[in-house]
């Protein structure tokens, strides 16, 4: 088994670990970096629960093997809420908008709409709904995500 060595920054945190080549990027955040907000649903790529963003893209990490972000800057959904802990407006929408209830997908949404809304600040509801095409939800029936945009949209999501 070959085994490689890769440098990121994780949510602003050098990290590094030595990792099969074959290993997926949410798998090396979940085992290497103990951080397991993001979420495995279908495992190739269908669902966004596993979305991160990578060097500001939001990408699914299920899909990225951990050597391809070698280097890169890494924020999951534990690094898009303030240092004190505190929610980030998309998440505080989630929240006041009732866009969440299991809350599996709910860290692949927030990702997500926050990477939407710092590239489209003001969007309309048919964009709303094509941004959001790439993430599933089995409990919410989408108008309280869909209203959760709109409301941190209004925010001024940057």
């Amino acid at each position: 088994m070959k085994m490689v060595t890769v440098t990121v920054t994780v949510n602003g945190e050098p990290r590094r670990a030595s990792v099969e080549a074959r290993k997926t990027l949410a798998d090396f955040l979940r085992e290497d970096c103990a951080l397991t907000g993001t979420h495995l649903g279908c495992e190739h790529g269908v669902c966004g629960a596993c979305t991160v963003l990578l060097d500001g893209a939001a990408v699914r990490s299920c899909l990225v093997f951990a050597v391809q972000a070698d280097g890169a800057d890494i924020t999951t959904i534990e690094g898009i809420g303030g240092p004190g802990g505190e929610l980030s407006p998309v998440q505080a929408a989630f929240r006041d908008a009732h866009g969440l209830q299991c809350g599996f997908c709910t860290p692949g949404f927030v990702v997500s709409v926050t990477a939407f809304l710092r590239d489209n600040a003001d969007p309309t509801d048919e964009e709303i709904r094509d941004a959001l095409s790439g993430n599933l939800c089995r409990c919410t029936g989408y108008q309280g995500i869909i209203n959760a945009v709109r409301l941190a949209a209004r925010a001024g999501v940057r």
